[in-house]
């Protein structure tokens, strides 16, 4: 890991570099798709707010390419990368060593540059995540999280943290989600968390939404629609006619903002939280354990994305 050090040691750059040259460093993203993403916009911002010459680019990439792709990036002096969908658990194979969280969660959204041409794995998703929800007190109350990829691992330990009485995992695939409960209630054997499985196809999941305080969505559905068919909508629309006003609902997703879902959710008189949030924060840890800096512009960087979001 970079030592941190304090904001003083950039703040004394004659120039904000905002011009790519020769001596400009690259950082990026890789995912497939990235075409929507809001990192660069935001992360470009805060290197030209603390005058790093540094340039941050979304790539996409394949699966099948991933692990070449960030190997020849570490040979090409890459200073750091983020991993989004669908990447987050498949690049743990491209990594020399994890982080703590990262192991414990078994997922990887920040690579940070180690000696000898690779990398460390990190995840920044779970400080992202709970940033938006520390001013809700959530003691023992009922959680809903659609989904059991990467990013449903970060949610679910950040909910550890907040000591939730009950989390529920809602998927489709029957494999993917039993291996996803087992392992979490293996990482939380000595807590007081429930934590159940429910496959949408062989349960009526009303009942739980009903009751449930908080509902996470951590799937795709809903990313950068356009319209208001049912499929942009986690699970349909006729599903959630059961939902209580006294529910929170994050989606981790922010474009587009708000989702189909969140609208649905305004129309309930449900507290809404999108991703932009998440996405900020989580960036700002990335940057931090790229730089050594401690203190990143995070205001800098949201409103940047807020400003691209409007245009």
């Amino acid at each position: 890991m970079v030592p941190e050090q304090p904001l003083s040691n950039f703040e004394s750059t004659s120039s904000k570099m905002s011009t790519i040259t020769g001596k400009t460093s690259l950082v990026g993203l890789l995912g497939q798709p990235v075409n929507h993403s809001l990192s660069p916009i935001m992360h470009n911002a805060a290197y030209e707010e603390m005058g790093l010459d540094w340039c941050y680019v979304a790539m996409p990439c394949e699966s099948k390419n991933l692990e070449k792709v960030t190997k020849a990036l570490r040979y090409l002096d890459c200073k750091g990368l983020n991993i989004t969908i669908p990447h987050k658990q498949e690049v743990l194979k491209s990594c020399h060593k994890l982080t703590e969280i990262a192991n414990n969660i078994q997922a990887v959204n920040t690579l940070i540059p180690e000696k000898n041409h690779q990398w460390i794995g990190a995840n920044t998703d779970l400080e992202g995540f709970l940033t938006p929800l520390k001013r809700h007190n959530l003691k023992d109350k009922n959680v809903i999280v659609l989904g059991c990829g990467g990013s449903a691992r970060a949610v679910v330990m950040g909910l550890n943290s907040l000591n939730v009485k009950k989390v529920i995992i809602i998927g489709r695939n029957e494999n993917s989600l039993g291996i996803f409960v087992k392992n979490m209630s293996n990482l939380f054997s000595k807590s007081n968390i429930s934590i159940e499985g429910i496959n949408i196809k062989e349960l009526n999941i009303s009942p739980y939404i009903e009751a449930a305080d908080l509902i996470i969505n951590t799937t795709p559905i809903g990313m950068n629609n356009k319209n208001t068919k049912e499929g942009n909508i986690p699970l349909g629309r006729e599903i959630w006619d059961c939902l209580s006003s006294k529910t929170i609902l994050y989606d981790l997703i922010y474009t587009p903002r708000p989702t189909n879902w969140l609208k649905l959710g305004q129309q309930k008189n449900c507290f809404i939280i999108d991703g932009l949030d998440m996405l900020v924060e989580q960036g700002a840890f990335s940057i931090r354990l790229w730089s050594g800096f401690n203190e990143v512009p995070v205001k800098i960087m949201k409103s940047s994305a807020e400003k691209h979001l409007m245009v």
